[in-house]
């Protein structure tokens, strides 16, 4: 009779609670880094270093490294944690509505009001990459949303399609097809142009601008109301 070994895994409760500890520390401490990079951009604008994210959360630069690879792995995150924001906002604003233009207008007021919460995070997580931006990458505005932000843009055409067949002027297939991107780029384009503008009289308020890009979208610029 031959004898037949057997390996048995011995399982060892104190290091998988080890194990189990260091996971939830790494989780707890990538979540606090974000959340303090984000107070950073917010507070000193969308070039800020990764120096100086460090420094303003009281670390030191290799850390940040260590968790985020480099500063775009950093905007990578941090986009996913924003875009996630603006997703439940503005999916929930169009979805409280039942006709149509009310959602589109509810929509585009949830987009301006998160983007106008800090303009610098919001140009900071839609910024193109360096390598992008050399390779040709179109600039801001325009469709270069990439992850978490091209998901976002996709989820909200898909919707704005659904309820798109609904309006009068939605009357072929072109309309439904290529429509709800172009209305989320002008809008997209629109509110960047306007957050970037200084105070001033001339300015107009969120909510004349959400009225006029909701008009243009559903009138057209020359329409009368």
């Amino acid at each position: 009779m031959s004898n037949v070994n057997k390996i048995t895994e011995v399982f060892d409760p104190a290091a998988d609670g080890r194990a189990s500890r260091w996971e939830a520390h790494r989780t707890a401490r990538h979540e606090e880094l974000l959340r303090l990079a984000r107070k950073a951009v917010h507070q000193l604008g969308p070039q800020v270093s990764i120096q100086e994210i460090a420094n303003h959360a009281k670390t030191s630069k290799p850390v940040y490294y260590r968790y985020f690879g480099d500063k775009e792995g950093l905007r990578q995150a941090l986009g996913a944690m924003v875009i996630t924001d603006f997703r439940q906002r503005v999916i929930a604003a169009g979805l409280a509505k039942q006709d149509e233009a009310s959602a589109l207008h509810a929509m585009v007021t949830a987009y301006l009001e998160l983007a106008a919460n800090s303009p610098n995070l919001y140009f900071f997580v839609t910024a193109v990459p360096r390598d992008a931006a050399a390779a040709g990458a179109p600039a801001a505005g325009g469709d270069d949303a990439s992850g978490a932000l091209n998901d976002f843009f996709e989820e909200i055409t898909s919707l704005i399609a659904q309820r798109l067949t609904s309006l009068p002027a939605a009357a072929g297939a072109t309309a439904i097809s290529l429509w709800p991107r172009a209305a989320l780029g002008m809008v997209r384009a629109a509110g960047e142009q306007w957050l970037r503008q200084p105070g001033s009289p001339d300015k107009p308020s969120l909510a004349a601008l959400a009225d006029e890009l909701t008009s243009w979208l559903i009138y057209g610029i020359a329409a009368t109301r």
